[in-house]
C-alpha cells in the first residue's frame, strides 16, 4: 500500500542495523576477538584477519541471547548496496504460471464448498419458508445453512453449489431500508452542502476578502459510489474445532478478523488465521464481513468449508467508497490571483465509520484530506468545512487512495476552473500557488515530459493535477481526444514523482502504471446506483474496468531526493480523474464536475 515503506522504513532500518550488531558480536565471542575486528555483509559476518566467516543463520540463536544495544549509526545513503537499485519481484513468476496461493485457491483436505446469498438490501432477512428441499435434491448438495440475514448452500464442489442455490430461490424481506432511493441520497447531500457544517480549516478573512474581489467562481461536484470490484471475490475457508477456528483468507487487515470474531465467542488465542496474497485490496479487504460470514455458516457445518461469493454478490455487497457533494467558491483580484477559497463538504466520516468511534471535533480526517491541508500553502484567505451525512442503507468504507482520491478530483478540478476565468496557464497558475520547491519540480518535469504548450489537433486536449499525498509529491499530465460524438479516449499520461529516497525503482513505477490506470478506469465509467435500497451493478459487464484496448500510454518520471520515502501504492489513482476532466475541458470546452465521464459530460 501507500503506508508500509512511508512507516516502517526508519524502524525496519533501525532493526536491521541493531541485528547487525548483535550478529557481529556474536561471532566475535565465538571466535574470541573484538567486534570490531569483523564486519558483516552478503549475509555473512568475517573475521577480517582470518577470512573466518560465518552466515547469519548459524548466529542467529546466539545474537538473539544477546542483551539489545542502542540503536547504532544507520548506514549513509551513498553506501546503500540494494536500496534504489531496480529489482524484479521474487514472487513475479508463481503469479503468472499460477502456482502462488491466493485466499480463493486454499483447499484444506476434505474440505466443501459453501456459496452465499445475502439480502440484497442492506438489513433486510431470508423470507421464509425456503425451498430448502429443492436444493438438497440437487446433486451433490450437503446443507442449507440460514443465518436471516445470509444463507448458504454447501456441497460437494462449486457447480453443485451454485446450481442448489437457483434451486433455492430465496426469497427476502427488505426491511426498512426497502424504500432507499439514489435519487433522495443525492439530495440529501445537495442541501447538506448548502450548510454551515464545522470549520475543519481556517485562514485568514475568506469573506471579507470575497465581498471586494473583481471576479468570483462557483462550482458544485459530484463523485459517486463506488465498487472496489477486485479481480478476487471476497472469500474465506474456515473449519471450527472443539472451540477453535482455523482460517484461510487474503486480508489487509488480519489483526481485525481476529477482533471480529470475538462477536462469535472466540478468544485471539483460539483463533489461527493463514493470510495468503489478496487478488486485489484497494481497501476492500480492510473490511472483514467475508471473514465473519464465513465463520457464522461454518460453525453450522462439520469439517473444513470454502465460503465463496459470486462476482454479482461481491459488486452487490461491497463497502462503497462514498458519494460526496463538494460546493467550492473562490473570488479573484485584478490580476487574477485567489483572494479568497471557500470549500464545503458533504459525505459520511468513514474513519467514524470504520473505527466505531466519534471523530474529533465532529469533523472526518478522511473527508476533508487535501482539502483542509492543501498544498495551496499560498492562499492568503480561505476555509474548508464538513457536513456529516452518513448515507442510509448503503454501507461505506474507504476506496484506493482514501481521502485524496476525492479531495484532489475537487481541488484540482477548481483550480483549472481558476485559472481559466484568470485567463492563465494552468501550469504556471498552479505553480505559484505552491511554494514547496519539490512541488514545483514534479510539476515542472511533468509539464515538460508531456510536451506542455505545443499544438494538439483539434478535439486533443492536455489536463494537469498536482498532488502531495502519502508523503509523496505528483504531478499528472493526461492527453485525451473527444470525439465529435462525446467519446473519451486517453491517449498518453505523464505522470512524475518525488515520493523521497526510491527504495525499488521498478516498483514505484509499476504501482504507479497501476494506479494511474486504476483512476482512470472509475473516473471513465464506474458508479454504483441504488433502487429500492438495491444495488443496481451487478458484474463488470455494467461496473466496467478499462480494457487494454483502451488503456493510454503511462510514462512515469522518478525525481531522485534524499528525503525519507513516501507512499506510491495510492498516488498514481489519486490524481487521475483531476487531470484527466481537466484534458477533455481543454479539448472540448466543456467542465465535467460529476463523475464518472459518461455521466457528468453528458449531462
Amino acid at each position: 500500500g501507500s503506508t508500509s515503506i512511508l512507516q516502517c522504513w526508519e524502524p525496519l532500518r533501525q532493526a536491521g542495523a541493531t541485528a547487525r550488531v548483535m550478529l557481529v558480536q556474536a561471532a566475535a565471542q565465538r571466535w574470541s576477538v573484538a567486534p570490531s575486528a569483523c564486519r558483516a555483509a552478503h549475509g555473512e559476518v568475517v573475521h577480517t584477519a582470518s577470512g573466518r566467516r560465518l552466515g547469519y543463520g548459524a548466529l542467529a540463536a546466539a545474537a538473539a541471547a544477546l542483551p539489545v544495544p542502542p540503536v547504532p549509526a544507520l548506514k549513509a545513503s551513498q553506501d546503500f548496496r540494494l536500496i534504489g537499485r531496480a529489482t524484479h519481484r521474487r514472487d513475479a513468476p508463481a503469479k503468472v504460471n499460477g502456482s502462488a496461493v491466493f485466499g480463493i485457491d486454499a483447499r484444506p483436505p476434505k474440505a466443501k464448498v459453501a456459496l452465499i446469498a445475502i439480502s440484497p438490501v442492506e438489513g433486510g432477512t431470508v423470507a421464509e419458508p425456503l425451498a430448502s428441499d429443492a436444493a438438497l435434491a440437487v446433486r451433490g448438495v450437503r446443507q442449507v445453512v440460514n443465518e436471516g440475514d445470509v444463507i448458504a448452500v454447501v456441497a460437494d464442489d462449486t457447480w453443485a453449489a451454485m446450481k442448489g442455490m437457483k434451486a433455492l430461490a430465496p426469497r427476502w424481506n427488505d426491511g426498512a431500508n426497502g424504500t432507499v432511493q439514489q435519487a433522495a441520497l443525492v439530495a440529501e447531500l445537495e442541501a447538506a452542502v448548502q450548510e454551515p457544517g464545522i470549520v475543519a480549516s481556517h485562514k485568514g478573512d475568506p469573506l471579507g476578502a470575497a465581498a471586494h474581489a473583481k471576479t468570483h467562481v462557483e462550482a458544485t461536484y459530484h463523485q459517486p459510489f463506488l465498487a472496489h470490484a477486485t479481480l478476487e471475490p471476497m472469500n474465506c475457508t474456515l473449519e471450527w474445532r472443539e472451540g477453535t477456528c482455523e482460517i484461510w483468507t487474503g486480508t489487509q487487515v488480519p489483526d481485525r478478523a481476529v477482533a471480529k470474531l470475538a462477536a462469535l465467542g472466540l478468544k485471539p488465542e483460539q483463533i489461527r488465521l493463514h493470510n495468503h496474497l489478496i487478488g486485489g485490496g484497494f481497501g476492500r479487504r480492510l473490511e472483514v464481513d467475508g471473514v465473519v460470514y464465513a465463520a457464522r455458516i461454518a460453525r453450522h457445518v462439520a469439517g473444513p468449508l470454502r465460503v465463496l461469493w459470486t462476482r454479482e454478490q461481491d459488486i452487490q455487497h461491497d463497502r462503497y467508497r462514498p458519494y460526496y457533494v463538494d460546493r467550492l467558491s473562490a473570488a479573484l483580484d485584478a490580476q487574477g490571483r485567489v483572494s479568497s477559497w471557500r470549500h464545503t463538504i458533504a459525505g459520511p466520516a468513514v474513519s467514524a465509520l470504520y473505527y466505531g468511534m466519534p471523530v474529533k471535533g465532529g469533523v472526518d480526517s478522511d473527508a476533508v484530506e487535501t482539502a483542509a491541508d492543501t498544498i495551496y500553502e499560498l492562499l492568503p484567505n480561505m476555509e474548508v468545512r464538513f457536513v456529516r451525512r452518513d448515507p442510509v442503507g448503503v454501507p461505506t468504507s474507504w476506496w484506493r487512495g482514501v481521502g485524496p482520491t476525492r479531495g484532489i478530483f475537487v481541488i484540482e478540478s477548481f483550480i483549472d476552473e481558476l485559472a481559466a476565468a484568470a485567463h492563465q496557464d494552468p501550469v504556471q497558475y498552479r505553480r505559484a500557488l505552491v511554494k514547496s520547491p519539490r512541488m514545483q519540480a514534479v510539476l515542472d518535469l511533468a509539464a515538460d515530459r508531456a510536451g506542455w504548450g505545443t499544438t494538439l489537433p483539434a478535439g486533443r486536449g492536455r489536463g494537469v493535477s498536482i498532488q502531495f499525498a502519502m508523503g509523496s509529491y505528483v504531478a499528472q499530465v493526461a492527453e485525451v481526444s473527444v470525439s465529435p460524438a462525446g467519446e473519451v479516449r486517453v491517449e498518453r499520461v505523464v505522470c512524475a514523482i518525488d515520493c523521497g529516497q526510491i527504495v525499488n525503482p521498478d516498483g514505484v513505477v509499476a504501482q504507479l502504471e497501476g494506479g494511474v490506470t486504476f483512476g482512470l478506469s472509475a473516473a471513465l465509467m464506474d458508479e454504483i446506483t441504488i433502487a429500492n435500497g438495491r444495488v443496481e451493478q451487478h458484474n463488470f459487464n455494467d461496473f466496467p474496468a478499462l480494457r487494454m484496448s483502451a488503456a493510454p500510454r503511462v510514462e512515469v518520471h522518478l525525481m531522485t531526493s534524499g528525503e525519507s520515502p513516501g507512499g506510491v501504492g495510492e498516488p498514481g489513482t489519486v490524481g487521475a480523474a483531476a487531470a484527466l476532466c481537466n484534458a477533455i475541458y481543454a479539448a472540448t470546452g466543456k467542465r465535467v464536475r460529476t463523475l464518472p465521464v459518461s455521466r457528468g459530460l453528458h449531462a
